[in-house]
């Protein structure tokens, strides 16, 4: 049981890591399963109330910081809201309807139609696009280095504990 465990927490994490350049897969929530799933294959005991407070922590940074990050690289380049929204789209269906390069061209054209339909001008429109790849671009960033901070602290407490 114990091989399978770390099988499913390497692949955990694995899909976590891709999660953060693809996301359509669940990223943080992977690695936090995997949590669960070595303590349920192996043993709960290395874990304690430090760590799921802080693994909790960061998947509520995770969260939060994901969405907020993307929104302040749109509105950086004065986009509004239809354009944060136009984007979040694009991150979503860009990828399946551009197979190589809608991961970045989605949430542009995203947010260059969310800005032309609530009137902006041209202009405006494209600079929106540019601030969601410049958001897209610092909130992956983010996401793969705390998204690393869970595995190397789920590998502390379970070395050290």
């Amino acid at each position: 049981m114990e091989i399978i465990g770390w099988i499913l927490v390497i692949l955990l994490f694995a899909v976590g890591m891709a999660g953060a350049i693809f996301p359509v897969l669940p990223g943080s929530l992977a690695i936090y399963a995997a949590f669960f799933v070595y303590g349920l294959c192996i043993s709960f005991a290395p874990f304690g109330v430090w760590f799921w407070t802080l693994q909790t922590l960061i998947l509520v940074v995770l969260f939060v910081s994901d969405y907020a990050v993307s929104a302040w690289g749109v509105k950086k380049y004065g986009g509004t809201k239809a354009s944060v929204i136009g984007s979040t789209i694009g991150v979503i269906i860009g990828p399946f309807a551009i197979p190589a390069f809608g991961l970045i061209i989605g949430p542009f054209l995203g947010a260059v139609i969310g800005e032309l339909l609530v009137g902006s001008d041209f202009n405006r429109a494209v600079k929106a696009g540019w601030g969601s790849v410049v958001g897209l671009f610092a909130s992956t960033a983010m996401k793969i280095i705390l998204q690393i901070v869970m595995i190397v602290l789920f590998v502390i407490w379970v070395i050290w504990n």
